[in-house]
């Protein structure tokens, strides 16, 4: 089972969040355990600061080391007999920060092997640097851009992990052809009615054989990933992957879909006698 702790100084933004959907199964089924910590409970004062003037001067404020320090710490004394959490294997302590790696499908992987994780939201201008220095295992941004806090990337990163933990998601198979898991986006999906306002689901999905069926979503998951994110994979030149993809690509004649049109399921009917 993993174990989430996040500490925050907003806990009450994780609640609709964690309460809901694939994180409230996961919970109730016994996979993950997640809970949530107001960072003001572990300060010494009646207002019940976090936050300070940063020294050199500047604008904003600066998250306190003391808050995070002792609040680490109280989680460690009931977690881990040894009070270390990386003194113990699959622990591990995240400052969510917009300097941190970009979260990825292959991170989040990684993440959800694990059996402790403390997660850190920032606020303000920051943290303290002592805290990156003496706690902080890694960080871990969501995009290239600056938020308010670290609360919301918090919740991006538990979503991303828990789905991934075996036993969360219903299908077995749930996240293995997905977008990211195979170094492409995931191909296009279709359900009833067979024909809206015009528009069909492809031939080659409604003829049973999975053979076809497969080859199709294959192609289909190259040609997307070639024309919206050509950054994740770069097929050989002249290869029958880079010819696919690049005859595959959405068109007006398609429905701006790709394998939309009669020419599309025609080479999709010959690319599999061909295999």
């Amino acid at each position: 089972m993993l174990h989430v702790d996040v500490l925050t100084i907003f806990p009450e933004m994780f609640a609709p969040v964690t309460g809901s959907s694939i994180l409230k199964q996961a919970q109730a089924k016994g996979l993950v355990q997640i809970d949530v910590h107001n960072l003001r409970d572990y300060t010494h004062n009646k207002r019940r600061t976090v936050d300070d003037r940063p020294y050199g001067g500047g604008p904003g404020m600066v998250i306190k080391p003391e808050p995070i320090f002792e609040a680490v710490e109280a989680i460690e004394a009931t977690c881990h007999s040894s009070g270390k959490p990386r003194s113990r294997p699959g622990c591990q302590i995240v400052l969510m920060a917009p300097q941190g790696q970009v979260l990825t499908q292959a991170l989040a992987q990684e993440l959800s092997t694990l059996s402790h994780l403390v997660m850190l939201c920032g606020h303000y201008e920051g943290v303290d640097e002592r805290i990156r220095q003496a706690l902080v295992d890694r960080e871990i941004s969501i995009g290239d851009y600056v938020l308010t806090g670290g609360e919301l990337p918090a919740m991006v990163v538990m979503d991303c992990v828990v789905r991934l933990i075996p036993g969360v998601l219903g299908h077995e198979h749930a996240t293995v052809e997905e977008s990211f898991s195979a170094g492409l986006l995931e191909y296009p999906h279709y359900t009833r009615p067979p024909v809206f306002r015009g528009m069909a689901v492809p031939e080659v999905l409604r003829c049973g054989n999975h053979e076809q069926i497969a080859i199709w979503r294959k192609l289909q998951a190259l040609a997307r990933t070639l024309s919206q994110r050509p950054d994740l994979t770069t097929p050989p030149p002249g290869s029958f992957a880079e010819g696919e993809a690049r005859s595959f690509r959405p068109s007006a004649a398609s429905g701006g879909e790709p394998g939309g049109g009669a020419n599309d399921r025609s080479r999709i009917h010959n690319a599999s006698r061909g295999a």
